[in-house]
C-alpha cells in the first residue's frame, strides 16, 4: 500500500536548509518507531517549501491506528516538537495532523 502526504514548511531558506540537514540524521528511535508501526519505506521530497512524503506499507494497514501508536513510541513526541519550528502547522499538532494525504489523480 502506498500513501502520499504533503506538508508546508515555513518559507524561510535558512530554516528549510536546516530541516534538510536535520533529516540527514533522524534519531534512531524515530526510525525504529516508523518501522514498528508497519511502514516498510518512507521518503520525503522537497519542492520549494512543500514536502511530499511517500509511505509504503504492507496491506492491510490502518493509517489512523498506526500513527496513533507511533505518537506514543520513544522520542516520537520529542521529534515532533523538535521539527515543529520548521513547519506551517498549529502548535502542538501531531504528525498525523500535520501531514495531509494527497489524492492520486493519475496512474499509468
Amino acid at each position: 500500500m502506498r500513501i502520499v502526504q504533503t506538508l508546508k514548511l515555513k518559507n524561510d531558506p535558512a530554516l528549510i536548509a536546516e530541516y534538510v540537514e536535520v533529516h540527514a540524521n533522524v534519531w534512531p528511535e524515530v526510525k525504529a518507531g516508523i518501522r514498528e508501526v508497519g511502514i516498510t519505506s518512507m521518503e520525503i521530497f522537497l519542492d520549494g517549501s512543500t514536502l511530499f512524503m511517500i509511505i509504503d506499507t504492507m496491506e492491510p494497514f490502518d493509517h489512523e491506528a498506526a500513527f496513533a501508536k507511533l505518537a506514543t513510541l520513544p522520542r516520537q513526541a520529542e521529534w515532533e516538537s523538535f521539527v515543529a519550528r520548521f513547519q506551517e502547522c498549529p502548535e502542538g499538532s501531531t504528525s498525523d495532523e500535520k501531514w495531509q494525504e494527497a489524492r492520486r489523480v493519475f496512474k499509468l
